[in-house]
């Protein structure tokens, strides 16, 4: 799934309406579906995600879409994006989660590059928090990379936790059946082996380095070859000299080959808030200029019905367009 954002306007093939909710928007796609902007009959934002028909269709998927979305509107804490609303019954299953505007860490370093260290160690600190919040309800994220980490004014934001597992043994993606990212997976997730929360850690620490300096520690190959690197990280393991001093200890923590040596995601937030000599909860100016003005700038859009594209189509068109039923909170 893609970011949260102010999204473009809705194509011929898109639906306009999905069990009530109204959709204004296109904010992304991804292997998995879809993600529309949409709002609640009391008119609260959302970012309605429509799974891919090829999901839709395996009996074995919903069962396990409807159990780890359940499970995911538990997740109480800071900096992770609730899920409201979801159905498994209909001919495409969807979720609806709180609306963020704001833009995704992958999109932000595509346009401005690195982050600076105070920038870093908030991102990581706050994401660390919030997988602490995730795995509290018995989920792990699987995904975790920087485009499902959202930058906002209120500080960073994980979406689409829990998401991924309810795919696992759905072999029917676009690129053949790996759920997941390669270059932001754990090594035992890239060995098919069981996966829990420290697997998602390994992955934040591939996110920091990232974020700090824009160079993967295991290299910068295609995706497969990366993901291969990272599986057999017991035997070669990353080169971290090139890193600073303040991110070495983090990454060495966090990318650790044996999972029950990682370091915890308490454990990790308060290091980040030790290191940068700040609350975690003060986001006064955490996002450098001009990269600070892009989720406000989103947060401003209006959030008004997008305009009927233009379609050639010979066949007569009803008089209105789709009735606007009272979507549910």
């Amino acid at each position: 799934m893609a970011a949260h954002g102010t999204g473009e306007r809705l194509r011929a093939e898109d639906p306009r309406e999905i069990a009530g909710y109204r959709l204004l928007a296109r904010l992304g796609e991804g292997g998995m579906g879809t993600v529309y902007l949409s709002r609640t009959r009391g008119g609260q934002p959302v970012a309605l995600k429509v799974i891919r028909r090829e999901y839709g269709q395996d009996p074995g998927f919903r069962r396990r879409f409807e159990q780890e979305v359940r499970a995911a509107r538990r997740v109480q804490g800071y900096h992770v994006v609730p899920v409201v609303d979801h159905d498994t019954t209909g001919a495409q299953p969807w979720l609806a989660t709180a609306f963020v505007p704001g833009l995704s860490l992958h999109d932000a370093l595509a346009a401005h590059g690195p982050l600076p260290r105070t920038a870093v160690l908030q991102l990581v600190g706050c994401t660390a928090r919030a997988l602490t919040a995730i795995h509290t309800a018995g989920i792990v994220h699987r995904d975790l990379k920087p485009g499902n980490i959202l930058l906002s004014d209120r500080g960073p934001h994980v979406i689409d936790f829990g998401i991924a597992r309810a795919a696992d043994a759905t072999q029917v993606t676009a690129s053949g059946g790996l759920v997941g990212t390669p270059q932001f997976m754990s090594p035992e997730h890239a060995l098919g082996e069981p996966v829990g929360p420290a697997s998602d850690v390994f992955s934040l620490g591939l996110i920091a380095a990232v974020a700090a300096t824009g160079r993967h520690p295991y290299g910068d190959g295609g995706a497969l070859t990366v993901g291969a690197q990272i599986a057999n990280t017991a035997l070669r393991p990353p080169d971290l000299d090139r890193y600073d001093d303040y991110l070495r200890p983090l990454l060495e923590r966090c990318l650790f080959p044996d999972p029950a040596g990682r370091i915890t995601g308490e454990e990790l937030a308060s290091l980040c808030e030790r290191a940068a000599g700040r609350s975690l909860n003060d986001f006064t100016a955490w996002l450098p200029q001009p990269l600070a003005q892009e989720p406000a700038a989103r947060g401003s859009a209006p959030l008004a019905p997008a305009p009927e594209p233009t379609v050639t189509d010979p066949r007569p068109h009803p008089p209105h367009g789709p009735t606007f039923a009272a979507a549910p909170t």
